[in-house]
């Protein structure tokens, strides 16, 4: 099936009830710096990040933990020296630690107010920019009370070193008590097709207190783009090595989940990879997923996403034929299942863990 072409206008929509308008689609830079396969070359970094922004896309995502040394947020930096900074909608996120091991390992999480701040100067140098449109905390530090960390990044507010604050993987007690201290504007989190745990409990909240969702992972983590995505994965990327989900005996049911979804598709004129993504796009004008790619053709295939039109009944049926119940694996990398929203809650403040 012929993907659909992204010669069109991508619409802009309000994350959140605090104003910050950005692009319906968003681009997740993470993958430019080796998570998943080798980094690529500085200068196709550059030049795919370019590319998305002259074709629509204006909300870029990195984070400090991404790649080797800030690797990840050095080279938006360099991209965004190209571009007209006051029209990005620049988000990049604090709170993770680990060792340069490819499989995640050694991942230490961090929320003190000290921390913090050493961060957002840290990103800020490293991005070479003044300010930061959406600051995340990355994973919710369990040790330090939530109103602590949201205190700090309130006066990052105030300095006008970020716009706004944005939270990632964080349980519903959390997110609440975060957004009693200064209105969250977004909370990251994984949704896919094959990954919907948030919509029972996350989903409801955000709409209930006014914050957009951000889907990261909106394809499976490239699921949906089809065999061919996994085939060449090198044999070290972290998926292969470490995501229950892409090992070969699960990896080997879930390839019925893509033949589903790859009957649809035809049925819409789209590819499997398009079709998942509209799935997600469809979810709500708050949801605005980030899907990243190395490659210009999966760019405009990503965007070729947004003139897939569905209905309520296309919806359901989509939903219907990938149950939760099909999908072999966790979501999460092993041995990081602790790091999931459903875990994620914070100490009372008067009861701070001592570490």
């Amino acid at each position: 099936m012929a993907a659909r072409q992204s010669g069109l206008i991508i619409p802009r929509v309000k994350l959140g009830t605090q104003g910050f308008e950005v692009s319906k689609l968003g681009f997740g830079c993470m993958g430019l710096s080796g998570a998943y396969n080798d980094p690529v070359a500085e200068e196709d970094g550059v030049s795919i990040i370019k590319y998305a922004f002259n074709k629509g896309i204006t909300f870029f995502d990195t984070a400090d933990v991404y790649g080797a040394a800030g690797a990840n947020e050095l080279l938006v930096g360099k991209a965004l020296k190209q571009l007209h900074r006051e029209k990005v909608q620049l988000a990049t996120k604090f709170g993770i630690s680990r060792t340069q091991s490819r499989d995640f390992s050694g991942m230490i999480v961090k929320g003190s107010p000290d921390y913090v701040r050493s961060c957002i100067e840290a990103s800020l140098k490293r991005l070479d920019v003044e300010y930061i449109d959406l600051y995340y905390q990355h994973r919710v530090d369990t040790s330090v009370p939530i109103e602590d960390t949201v205190g700090e990044l309130k006066k990052l507010v105030e300095e006008e070193k970020i716009k706004y604050i944005g939270l990632s993987e964080a349980s519903p007690d959390t997110i609440r008590r975060a957004h009693a201290v200064h209105p969250i504007t977004a909370v990251q989190i994984e949704w896919s097709l094959w990954t919907r745990d948030i919509e029972e409990e996350i989903v409801p909240l955000c709409r209930e207190l006014g914050i957009g969702i951000v889907p990261y992972s909106p394809l499976g983590r490239g699921f949906f783009g089809g065999k061919g995505v996994v085939e060449s994965m090198h044999a070290i990327s972290s998926l292969k090595t470490s995501h229950p989900r892409f090992q070969a005996e699960n990896l080997d049911k879930n390839k019925s989940i893509y033949d589903r979804v790859n009957n649809l598709a035809k049925k819409h004129q789209a590819t499997p990879a398009q079709l998942a993504l509209a799935w997600v796009l469809h979810q709500g004008e708050d949801i605005v997923p980030i899907p990243g790619t190395t490659k210009i053709k999966n760019l405009d295939q990503n965007i070729g996403a947004l003139a897939v039109k569905l209905s309520e009944k296309d919806l359901k049926e989509i939903s219907e034929s990938v149950p939760a119940d099909d999908v072999a694996g966790g979501r999460y990398y092993n041995g990081l299942d602790h790091f999931s929203w459903k875990l994620a809650n914070t100490p009372a403040k008067d009861s701070k863990i001592s570490t």
